[in-house]
């Protein structure tokens, strides 16, 4: 069998700098960032391609992250988030040929840039609030709606998450779980939809190497950042995550 991937050296020139974004949002540190993969690479390819390509991916940088932080999550977050973002996938899997990828961009980075002004207008306190349940539970379902159709999950259950002020460490490994969980629900309807071919699976296994870099690198900076600039770091990368979706919805 030949093996066949993509050659177009445009291409790499995106998907590098992307998976090194996703791996860094894996982390925890830069949490936001991981969402301007797609994106990226739907610069050079179509947006279910870019989410196929991810894929296996974002396999190895949730194993990567569950592995470091095993035991700092926070379960009961987590009790209420994954049901509801395993629900979200669902409604992804159903709606996925039928809303366009760019309306759901737009969509996620209006909502993202809401909460961000929220935020600046009515700081959350040091020790952050008591969990809003029914607002997790709908931000979770959002959130695995946007990740399976673009991988862009991040912002919507960081809305909920960023409040409750949890310690760096717990955060990561809070969001690492989440995913690995999502992210392995995808698989078998990402495969039904046709996405999982042999030429996309081969050039995955080329950007492999580029996976636990991103993670290791920023495992290493969460488990010494102050809290405070932790957040300040995720506002950013949210923000420009915000911008980003935006424009690629509208152009």
């Amino acid at each position: 069998m030949n093996l066949v991937f993509i050659t177009d050296p445009f291409f790499y020139a995106v998907a590098i700098p992307a998976v090194l974004l996703l791996g860094l949002s894996k982390s925890g540190f830069g949490a936001g960032f991981g969402a301007l993969a797609v994106p990226l690479m739907a610069l050079a390819v179509p947006v279910p391609q870019a989410a196929a390509i991810l894929m296996p991916l974002l396999l190895v940088m949730d194993l990567q992250g569950i592995a470091v932080f095993r035991n700092d999550k926070n379960t009961s977050f987590l009790k209420l988030t994954i049901p509801f973002g395993l629900l979200g996938t669902l409604f992804g899997f159903l709606l996925f040929k039928v809303l366009s990828a760019k309306v759901v961009a737009m969509l996620v980075g209006i909502l993202t840039l809401l909460f961000l002004a929220q935020k600046l207008m009515l700081a959350p306190k040091a020790n952050g609030i008591a969990p809003n349940k029914p607002l997790g539970a709908f931000l979770a379902t959002i959130s695995g709606f946007t990740s399976f159709v673009a991988h862009a999950g991040g912002p919507p259950i960081q809305a909920y998450a960023i409040p409750l002020r949890m310690p760096p460490l717990m955060f990561t490994a809070t969001m690492s779980y989440q995913f690995f969980v999502i992210n392995l629900s995808k698989w078998i309807p990402y495969a039904f939809l046709g996405l999982l071919d042999w030429k996309n699976a081969m050039t995955s296994l080329l950007l492999l190497p580029l996976a636990p870099i991103g993670v290791t690198i920023g495992v290493k900076i969460a488990k010494i950042i102050q809290p405070h600039l932790f957040y300040k770091l995720v506002y950013i990368g949210m923000f420009l995550t915000g911008i980003k979706l935006i424009y690629d919805g509208l152009f």
